[in-house]
């Protein structure tokens, strides 16, 4: 009952202060406040109603959360709340910091296993590896427990000792390790590399706290190795904390430049953002790599870059989000993050992709049509329009892969056959020269039919929805055998699909066994030997002409007159 007491004391102090507010002589706000206030006293009344008089028992914390959660569902995505026991997660977002042993965890086959150990990190000095199963942290058993209750036990103080029982595959012993917790930061910048045309290359993960500076002290030491012209790689990088992305443009522009500006409900939060110091290098050519991944603060950066014409964009069309999220703090140590603006960078224009205010009748959201975005310009004239995330200046075609590698990797069939390849092989060539002999994919077939691999698809229950259409419109008499031969093509057959998707398959199993003897850099070195969309930018970087010609406007047809 004590939760019970909190929750009414707080949405009555809340209606008290409503109400008070409510005596303002706007008559639209005072309906506001009188909505606000019934809707509150409506809630209050039902809960106080349920947990008096309900048949089973409820649990208030749950119940009210879950109606948060389903009340912020319908605004957007990004809009959260988070208790006292999750501000953790907020701040690793924000922070990209944490106290543990550094290390992803996953369950698999029953049990709750290390996914990844981080380079140099606690769980990797330890001797953890991928495919540890862990059985007991500080004596308590974990055979049953959930990743969340581990993750939950494996962090804590820095400093702070534990003791972990793990069963390595392919041993029969129970291993006993002792790991002292770090306070553990996440280097954003995954790999960096200068080629031997000078070019420099890094890729650029989160946009955390002090990730500008991360990002200042990689350009330095690309150029103090000889990089003439910069590759920055924000592909798959989700955004972060707005004031980052301005500084790591601020590198690169001059002083005074307006990077983006915020607009929302409240006017005084609207801001606008100027870089504050002088450039490390406005001159030295860069090309930025984007894709569909790449969103929020890494599309401030690449759009930023592209409206000021300062660097070529490579890759695909962005995410698309062009909303601004601000924590509130709330009562007993909760936190909401609201999306409280949009942000529109140097031309003008906000690429936020989709719009929630506006749902279809189904609660689905659409991306804003390309026919209805508006046209802005760059600093030299180029044309550039908004509504749909960063269109590149060089778009290559960003192919998808089969259904069956999904289900391949989240079935964990591929971690469980490198769990066991790796085994047998104590090295392997560097990352850039490694690839998986037909012996080892013939094996991983053999493999993926020994445990009888089952997967769905897509398309075929898509097929399945037309034949329900077909037939309720009558077509399916004088469509039948059409539907038939599609039917044949779409089911899945492991057989032919791990020959037909067998490239995607091979790429999937070698990053995989790449990150076990060279963690995340090497798989990002593996990847960049056979990245169509990196190899575009260096070839842009190696043809000055070529790229310069880029960022000038297109030359107006002049037209004889009559």
């Amino acid at each position: 009952m004590l939760h019970m007491r909190k929750y009414f004391f707080l949405l009555l102090a809340t209606v008290t202060a409503l109400h008070s507010l409510a005596q303002a002589p706007d008559d639209h706000q005072d309906r506001r406040y009188y909505d606000i206030n019934k809707n509150i006293d409506i809630f209050n009344s039902v809960l106080r109603e349920l947990d008096l008089f309900y048949v089973d028992s409820i649990e208030v914390d749950h119940l009210v959360q879950s109606t948060i959660h389903n009340m912020l569902t319908r605004l957007d995505p990004y809009t959260e709340y988070y208790t006292e026991e999750n501000m953790g997660d907020l701040q690793f977002l924000t922070t990209g910091e944490y106290a543990g042993i550094g290390a992803i965890i996953s369950y698999n086959n029953g049990q709750v296993v290390i996914n990844e150990p981080y380079e140099r990190l606690p769980a990797d000095k330890a001797g953890l590896k991928a495919g540890d199963a862990i059985l007991e942290i500080d004596g308590e058993d974990m055979r049953q427990a959930t990743v969340k209750q581990v993750s939950d036990k494996l962090k804590g103080i820095p400093g702070t000792l534990l003791k972990l029982k793990i069963q390595r595959p392919g041993e029969k012993k129970v291993r006993s390790l002792a790991i002292e917790r770090e306070k553990i930061e996440m280097d954003p910048i995954t790999y960096a590399e200068v080629n031997d045309a000078g070019i420099g290359y890094f890729h650029f993960g989160s946009f955390t706290t002090h990730s500008a500076d991360r990002v200042r002290e990689t350009v330095i030491n690309l150029r103090e190795k000889g990089a003439s012209s910069l590759i920055m790689d924000l592909r798959g990088n989700g955004g972060g904390i707005l004031d980052e992305a301005v500084e790591v443009v601020s590198l690169f522009v001059p002083k005074g430049e307006e990077i983006v500006s915020t607009k929302g409900k409240v006017k005084q939060w609207d801001r606008s953002y100027h870089t504050q110091n002088q450039p490390l290098d406005e001159i030295i050519p860069i090309v930025v790599l984007i894709d569909t991944g790449s969103a929020s603060a890494s599309e401030i950066v690449a759009g930023a870059l592209q409206d000021l014409d300062r660097a070529v964009i490579v890759g695909n069309r962005s995410f698309g989000k062009g909303l601004v999220q601000t924590p509130r703090d709330l009562p007993y140590g909760g936190n909401i993050k609201i999306t409280t603006s949009k942000y529109y960078i140097p031309s003008g224009r906000c690429i936020q992709a989709l719009d929630y205010s506006h749902r279809n009748p189904d609660g689905s959201v659409a991306r804003v049509p390309d026919s209805l975005t508006n046209l802005f310009h760059t600093r030299n004239g180029r044309e550039v329009r908004d509504g749909g995330g960063i269109t590149p200046d060089v778009t290559l075609p960003q192919k998808s892969s089969g259904t069956i590698a999904y289900y391949l990797m989240t079935g964990n069939l591929i971690f469980d056959f490198v769990t066991e390849w790796v085994q047998e092989h104590g090295k392997i060539a560097p990352p850039h020269l490694f690839h998986l002999s037909d012996e080892d994919y013939e094996s991983f077939i053999r493999f993926v039919k020994a445990k009888d691999f089952t997967y769905d698809q897509l398309s075929a229950r898509s097929l399945q929805q037309l034949k329900s259409m077909m037939e309720f419109e009558g077509y399916m008499d004088v469509a039948s055998e059409e539907y038939k031969a599609l039917e044949a093509k779409l089911q899945p057959n492991p057989d032919r699909d791990l020959q037909l998707f067998e490239e995607d398959i091979r790429s999937l199993i070698e990053s995989e066994i790449v990150q076990r003897y060279y963690y995340k850099k090497g798989v990002l070195r593996h990847q960049l030997s056979d990245d169509k969309v990196f190899h575009k930018a260096v070839e842009l970087l190696s043809h000055p002409d070529q790229y310069r010609s880029i960022l000038q406007p297109a030359q107006p047809v002049n037209l004889p007159s009559a």
